[in-house]
Formats: C-alpha cells, structure tokens, sequence
C-alpha cells in the first residue's frame, strides 16, 4: 500500500468520522430537551432501558457516546447500575443503524446532500432549518468519505498478498476478530471500522465469511471507550463500563464459538439473507447482508441476555469488588463524560444547581439555629458547607466553559449563560450564610445578648428568608415563574421590614433596652438577611428574562 492510498484512506476515514459527528450534532440540536425526556423515561423496567438506549444512539450516532455518557450518569448517581445494562444493550442495537444507513447506495447523492445542507446550514435564521441543514451536510460528507474510502481500496484487488490476508480471516475467525477489535480500539468507533469493512466489501477485496469475524472483532473494540472513561469514577460506575464489556466480549464470543461449531455457519447466514433477498425481489448484496448481520447479531444478543441482567450485575459486583461509594464533594449531578452528549449535560445543570441551593438553604438554615441556640457545632457545619459550595462553583463553572457550544443549540446556550449568573447568586447566599455564622462567634466572645425584641424581630426574618429560599428552591427545580413573580414582592417585603427593626432597634437602643456591644452585630445581621432576599430576586430577575 503505497503513501498516497494511505492518506487517502486516512483522510476518506477522516472526512467518514466528522460527518457522522456533524450528523450526531445537528440531530442532538433538534433533539433538544428530548434527550432528557428519553433518560427520564428510565425505569426498573429493562425494557424501557433497553428502547432509551436504542433511541439516544439512534439521536447521537455513537454506541461508544451513549455509554460513556451512562457511565457518568451512574457515577453521578443519576442511575442504578441496572438501569445502565439495559442502556447499554439499546445502545448497542442502535449503532447497528449507522450501518443499514451506510449499506445502501446513497453515495450518489452526497454532493447533493453537502450542497443543500451547506445552504441551510449557513444561511437560515431558524434553528430547526439550521439543524437540519447540519444533518444533511454531515450526511453528505460521511458518504463523500465512504466514497473515497472505496475508490482508495479498488487498486487493493489486484494485491495477491491482501486478498490473501482477507482470505485467511474466513478461514480463520479468530484472527479476524483481532482484527476487528486493534481496528476499532485503533478508530475509537465502531461505526467508523464497520465503515472500513463495508468499504472493503464493496469493491469485493474481502467476502462475507471473512467480514463477520472482523464484525465481531468490532463489538469488543468499542468496549475500551466506556473502560477508559470509567477511570478516576466511583466503583458503580466502573462496574457498568465493566457490564458493557461483558456483554460484547461473552456475546462475540459465543458467537464466533458457533463459528468453530458450525464452520459452514456463515454460509448459512448467507444463504438465509440472499433468500430473503430474492424472495423480496432485491438484488442480493453483500454490503447490505454484513449490516443486517450486524443488526441482527446485536438484536439476538439483546435479547439473550435481557433476561440475565441481574446475572450481569452480580458477575460486575465480583469483578469490581468493594462498597459503593457515595459523592460528598464536587459535582453530583455533572460529569465530564456527559460533554460527550452536549445537550444532555445543558439539562443536567438544573439539578446540580438546585442541589448547589439546597446546601446553600441548609446554611441559613443552621445559621437560625446556631443563632436561637449557640450551638458551635453547627457553625462548624456552616462553615465546612461554605467550602463545599466554593469547590462546587469553581467545578461547576469549569463545567460550563468545556461545553461544547457547537454542539449546542440556542435555547442551551442561553440557559448556560443564565446559569453563570444563578450560580454567583447562591455562592453569595452561601457567602452571607458564612457571615452570619462569623457574627454569631462575634457575639459569642463580646459576651454580649441580644434583647428579647431583637431575638424575636431576626428568628422572623430568618423564617421569612427560608421560606423565601425555598421559594427559589421550587424556582430552579420546576422553573415556574409564578415563583419568581412572588420571590420579586418578597424582595420588597424583606427590604420594608429591615427598615422597620432597624427604627425599632434605635428606639431601643436610645431607651436603653439594648446592649450597645450588640447593636452593631444586631444591624449586620439584618444586613446579610436582607442581602439574601437581594440575591434570591435576582435569580428571580434572571429566569423572567431568559424565558
């Protein structure tokens, strides 16, 4: 193979993976919120399991895409380890349609494809107009790939030595599933080396009989994605990077055992497609007989092992012993394997922003408390959520800038820039928590009270304030404006009676009744109270403006 069919068939390979990304993209895009809706729809129900991960493969174009993104959401605690089999398995049946996409004789109508969805794509104003363009340009540019991948291996015909090669995988399946895996692991996709294979098969270098072991190669090659990104994750969710690799190892397996078995087996298969075939009046094609192969493969092995998924979880439980662990720290809701599925990691931060409140809501909380009863305990408690918050914000903004915006459509970027600014609020709520909790010590070591008055007048706005943040709470999470609309009044309501016990306090402190020693920390306090209401409106103010 001289260097120019090399870097033909390299850049044919090239042109092949980008457009099938472009292809995921633009799909992903006009997907949308959809893609959540299909992870939501999961259920203890392998079934529904099995459709979802059918359907996201199908919407994202990538098998390996699908379950590195379900190694995050285990790892993040957003789905039980059984729930992720069942993914795993629909993921593998859903990459089978990029290869009945691939098999038929659409390679004509690739220079059709690139122009019209290069119109579309550069110059509609609409976004669904512009995803679709997206889609078809990325369509046009896999098969122009799949087209200069199949004229760069025609001269390999005439090679005595390669078809040879080829010849020896038929013989021996074994090596063609070697094959198959170094070419996939090598490629990092599975549709890209059946893409290799089906070029290959359709300018006749290699055969049906030698193509189905490397087929088989191929399902396993895909596995080392999912493993690589389990690295540095919690037990469960190596366990299903673990479970996916059982699955394509055992199921190839078994199937290249039938092969040894029966050595005719693939002749049979053959036999089997060209009657159905004939019989549907169509011409019998080899290309089409590998996908169907592929599909058909990845169906039955479904089906085989559905019913074993809790065999398939105690069998990752012994391979990856220990306990599970639980995520005390950082992000609990994101992870980076989910930037694989851009859109799904947009709608993700709902949760691990409502979570970075939650924490936020318990500090006022314990701040009331610490306040009522002195206990240090809990400022202490504050005080190691204030660390944890801080952590969560620089994570979660880190996050935010290593998503992809191309792969994004506008509705997310827009939600991505209202979230920057949600997530400074609550780190500010978070912040005057932590003040409140310093106040506290401050009083505590002048050895100076409040009066009664002045205890009663801040527990109030600490009870106005939690009901305020719970508020903003049910805000994030369910995104009703009615919320915001009353978090804005509650807003004005806070400021009103923080002039209120401000004149009250004077009027006391001239009287007397007051520990002059406390009256600073007294007007601090109701400061920082009322700061929080501040912030809550202006989440409240983001969320009117960017729906």
């Amino acid at each position: 193979m001289s260097l120019e069919m090399i870097f033909s068939l390299l850049g044919g390979l090239g042109l092949f993976i980008y457009g099938m990304k472009q292809m995921g993209d633009g799909l992903q895009k006009s997907a949308g919120s959809k893609l959540k809706r299909l992870i939501e729809m999961l259920t203890t129900n392998r079934v529904a399991g099995v459709l979802v991960g059918t359907g996201v493969t199908a919407i994202i174009q990538s098998s390996s895409a699908t379950t590195v993104m379900v190694v995050g959401f285990v790892n993040a605690g957003l789905m039980t380890l059984k729930q992720s089999i069942g993914v795993i398995i629909g993921a593998n049946i859903g990459t089978t349609i990029t290869a009945q996409l691939i098999s038929f004789k659409l390679s004509h109508y690739s220079l059709h494809a690139i122009a019209i969805g290069s119109v579309l794509y550069l110059f509609s104003k609409k976004d669904r107009t512009k995803h679709l363009g997206q889609v078809l340009l990325g369509f046009g540019i896999l098969f122009l790939g799949m087209t200069i991948m199949k004229d760069t291996m025609k001269p390999l015909r005439d090679s005595e030595a390669f078809v040879h090669a080829m010849r020896t995988f038929g013989k021996s399946p074994i090596l063609g599933v070697l094959v198959g895996t170094i070419m996939t692991v090598m490629v990092q996709s599975s549709s890209a080396s059946i893409g290799i294979l089906i070029s290959l098969l359709s300018v006749g270098v290699i055969d049906y009989h030698a193509a189905v072991p490397i087929l088989l190669g191929d399902n396993i090659g895909t596995t080392i994605t999912a493993i690589l990104s389990s690295i540095g994750t919690n037990r469960n969710a190596k366990r299903a990077a673990a479970a996916h690799t059982v699955f394509n190892v055992i199921g190839s397996l078994v199937f290249l055992t039938v092969l040894y078995i029966i050595p005719n087996f693939t002749g049979v298969l053959q036999d089997f497609f060209t009657n159905r075939a004939l019989s549907a009046g169509h011409e019998v094609n080899s290309v089409r007989m590998i996908a169907n192969t592929h599909s058909a493969f990845n169906i039955i092995n479904a089906l085989i092992w559905l019913p074993f998924v809790p065999f398939i979880v105690k069998l990752v439980n012994y391979i990856v012993p220990g306990e599970d662990e639980d995520i005390k720290r950082g992000l609990s809701y994101l992870d980076e394997r989910m930037l694989e599925t851009p859109s799904v990691a947009a709608q993700q931060l709902k949760h691990e922003v409502a979570r970075m409140l939650e924490i936020s809501s318990d500090m006022v909380s314990d701040a009331k408390e610490a306040f009522r009863t002195e206990n240090k305990d809990l400022i202490k408690s504050i005080q190691k959520k204030e660390e944890i918050i801080n952590e969560l914000e620089e994570e979660l903004l880190v996050f935010l800038t290593k998503i992809p915006q191309a792969g994004l459509s506008e509705e997310d970027i827009k939600m991505i820039d209202m979230y920057f600014i949600i997530i400074d609020a609550i780190e500010s709520v978070a912040d005057d928590a932590d003040s409140l909790a310093k106040l506290l010590i401050e009083l505590s070591d002048s050895k100076n009270e409040f009066s009664k008055d002045a205890q009663d007048s801040v527990e109030n706005i600490f009870d106005i304030i939690l009901e305020i943040l719970e508020k903003t709470y049910r805000l994030v999470d369910v995104e009703n404006l009615s919320f915001a609309t009353e978090l804005i009044k509650s807003e004005q309501y806070v400021d009103d009676l923080q002039l209120q016990y401000r004149e009250e306090h004077m009027k006391r402190l001239s009287k007397g009744s007051c520990v002059p020693g406390a009256a600073i920390i007294y007007l601090e306090t109701l400061e920082k109270l009322e700061h929080i209401s501040d912030q809550s409106a202006d989440i409240a103010h983001t969320y009117i403006e960017n729906k």
